[in-house]
């Protein structure tokens, strides 16, 4: 299979859907992964087991507001020094490119990085949709160091962050991409082809273009934006409500839709339909994109469409590390059928 210029549109949709409403547009890195194919070439898709066993895999992404990375969307460089600098840590080459996170923008941009770096896109990532931090992956479960992670920018500036857990790594990535001026080109979690195939999210990649294509769950509810409100909830401080009001079959419904980065939760009369960590969509009816969080707005008519995410987020630990409490959420759970379901990929 290959990602060429016919299915990059699909894919690019499949993936703002698993962004979940947040992990950036997935329009903004659309025509970046346009231009890098149409200069080099489809990009082939490869399973894990395609590969020796040893083989290193580069996870990629762009970390920091994603604000910042519709506007600053980097040179032709970054890939490149990402590569050189992984080479030159792990002293072997790297077989393949991963996406760190499948949802919102960073699916395209693996797709350009790793047309630009003449290397096959594994068809897995480290998340199976997108959450907010990076320790925030099914890697981190498993118990994969985190480091050595480098960040670079376009101006050749290049970190190296190690000997940390997940949670350090986040705050000493903030820390680095304040400096780096909100945005910065990361490959973080190295792994091998063998530790992919045993932990990552694989499938993601067919599992976006899929979606993208149509071929995913019915709405759980078609109508509008009947209101918006932004607030300060205790754990967040961009947190908001949006209330849908149904229409035509789901007329005089009313659903509730929670968000902080990505959409956390939708509940109807006080019952939960969906909670995070299962993926809650808002898709434009008229454009067949999902919506992000920042761009829903009053009058908007959506339909409401809700995936599992992939099974080891509804484990004790998964709930723990992304889970309702830890988006202040605690009084809710999601329903008891997700981890059943087949997510299209599993780590």
């Amino acid at each position: 299979m290959h990602v060429d210029a016919g299915a990059l549109a699909d894919f690019a949709r499949g993936c703002a859907v698993l962004g979940s409403g947040g992990g950036g547009p997935a329009d903004v890195t659309l025509p970046v992964a346009g231009q890098a194919i149409e200069e080099c070439g489809p990009v082939p898709v490869v399973a894990p087991a395609a590969l020796p066993a040893d083989a290193w895999v580069m996870p990629v992404g762009l970390v920091g507001s994603p604000a910042v990375a519709a506007e600053r969307i980097g040179g032709r460089d970054e890939p490149a020094r990402l590569r050189a600098r992984f080479e030159e840590l792990h002293d072997a080459p790297v077989a393949a490119v991963m996406s760190s996170e499948i949802g919102g923008l960073n699916g395209c941009l693996a797709v350009a990085w790793a047309a630009r770096l003449g290397l096959p896109l594994l068809d897995a990532d480290s998340m199976g949709r997108a959450f907010p931090r990076m320790d925030q992956n099914v890697l981190e479960l498993a118990g994969l160091r985190p480091g050595p992670t480098v960040l670079a920018d376009e101006h050749g500036h290049t970190v190296v962050v190690d000997d940390v857990d997940g949670a350090h790594l986040e705050r000493f990535v903030r820390a680095a991409v304040a400096a780096f001026g909100g945005r910065a080109a990361s490959t973080d979690y190295p792994l091998t082809a063998g530790q992919a195939a045993r932990h990552a999210v694989t499938g993601s990649v067919t599992r976006a273009l899929a979606l993208g294509r149509g071929e995913g769950p019915e709405p759980l509810l078609t109508g509008k934006v009947s209101s918006v409100r932004r607030y300060a909830a205790e754990d967040a401080d961009d947190a908001t409500a949006v209330l849908l009001e149904g229409a035509g079959a789901d007329a005089g419904r009313l659903v509730l839709v929670e968000a902080r980065s990505e959409f956390v939760a939708a509940l109807e009369d006080g019952t939960a339909l969906a909670v995070v960590p299962d993926v809650i969509a808002l898709v434009d009816v008229r454009t067949g994109w999902a919506v992000p969080v920042e761009e829903i707005r009053y009058g908007l008519r959506v339909a409401l469409v809700t995936l599992p995410s992939a099974p080891v987020w509804y484990t004790q630990d998964g709930l723990r590390l992304a889970g309702p409490s830890a988006f202040g959420l605690p009084g809710l759970a999601p329903g008891p059928s997700r981890a059943d379901r087949d997510p299209g990929g599993t780590p």
